[in-house]
C-alpha cells in the first residue's frame, strides 16, 4: 500500500521535527503494512520555508536509514504545493515537486475556502501537462459549507485526495460526514494519511480503510489504493463519473 501524503521528513515543516521521529514514523508505517511513502512537506506555504536542498538531504538520509535497517518500505519525493499564481511556473522551473516525479501535483488550498482564481490555476496546470490532486478537500471550510464546490473543480480537470484520519473520524463528525459525502459522489480518487507525528496526527491509514470496509465501500477502497499505485507508475487514474452531492444519508447518521 502506498501513502500519497506524509510530512515525514525531519525539520522541514510542521511534520517530523527530528530524524529520530522520522525513523519511528517509518517503523509505524511498516506495522501498518505501508510499502511506499511519498514525502510531501509543505511548499510555498506562508508559515514554512521551502528549501529543496534540505528536502533532498533529508530524503537521502531517510533512504539510507531504510536501506541500513532493511525496512520493507520505499520513500519518494514530493511536496504539498500551496495554491498560488506562480505554481505552474515553479513546477516548470523545478522549484516545486510533483508526486514521485509523476505528472501529479498535490495541491493545497487555503483551509478557509476556495479562492476565486483556483479554476484558473487548475486550467494552467492541466495545459502544462500536470494533474492537480486537491489535498484534504473535506477539511476545507468552503467545501464543508458547499461540497458542490469540489465537483466544479473536478469538472475542470482536478482530482482529489481524502485523508485517512478524516474518514476515521479523528477530525470530528462534520469533517467525517463531508468526507463520506464526497466519497458517495465519486469526488475522491486518492487516499493519504497526512501524517505529521505519532500522537496527534498519526497514520490512521488502516483505521480509515477499515471504516470504509465496514460500511461496504469495498470498490472505493480498491479504486483509491489502485490509484495510489498508479501515481508511482505515472499512469492515468481510475475516475468514476462525478455525481451530484447529497447529504441526507450521512447527516441522518451523524446529525
Amino acid at each position: 500500500m502506498i501513502d500519497t501524503h506524509a510530512h515525514i521528513l525531519a525539520g522541514l515543516d510542521d511534520g517530523a521535527e527530528t530524524m529520530e521521529l522520522t525513523r519511528k514514523m517509518l517503523e509505524a508505517a511498516v506495522k501498518e503494512q505501508i510499502t511506499g511513502i511519498i514525502a510531501t512537506p509543505h511548499a510555498y506555504h506562508p508559515n514554512f520555508k521551502t528549501d529543496l536542498a534540505a528536502l533532498n538531504n533529508q530524503l537521502e538520509q531517510t533512504k539510507k536509514y531504510i536501506k541500513e535497517q532493511n525496512l520493507p518500505i520505499e520513500i519518494y519525493s514530493g511536496q504539498e504545493c500551496r495554491l498560488s499564481e506562480k505554481l505552474p511556473e515553479r513546477l516548470k522551473a523545478g522549484e516545486a515537486l510533483t508526486l514521485a516525479d509523476s505528472q501529479y501535483v498535490l495541491l493545497e488550498l487555503p483551509s478557509s475556502g476556495v479562492p476565486a482564481y483556483t479554476v484558473q490555476i487548475i486550467q494552467q496546470l492541466i495545459t502544462s501537462n500536470y494533474v492537480p490532486i486537491i489535498a484534504h478537500p473535506e477539511r476545507n471550510q468552503g467545501i464543508i459549507e458547499k461540497p458542490e464546490r469540489l465537483r466544479k473543480l473536478l469538472l475542470h480537470g482536478a482530482l482529489a485526495q481524502v485523508t485517512a484520519g478524516s474518514v476515521a473520524g479523528s477530525f470530528g463528525k462534520a469533517i467525517q460526514r463531508t468526507a463520506m459525502d464526497l466519497i458517495d459522489a465519486n469526488l475522491i480518487h486518492v487516499y493519504g494519511s497526512d501524517i505529521h507525528n505519532l500522537t496527534t496526527r498519526p497514520f490512521l491509514y488502516n483505521e480509515g480503510l477499515d471504516y470504509l470496509e465496514k460500511k461496504n465501500y469495498h470498490e472505493i477502497v480498491d479504486i483509491m489504493l489502485e490509484n495510489n499505485d498508479r501515481i508511482l507508475l505515472n499512469e492515468n487514474l481510475h475516475v468514476l463519473e462525478p455525481q451530484n452531492i447529497t447529504k441526507s444519508k450521512w447527516w441522518n447518521i451523524f446529525g
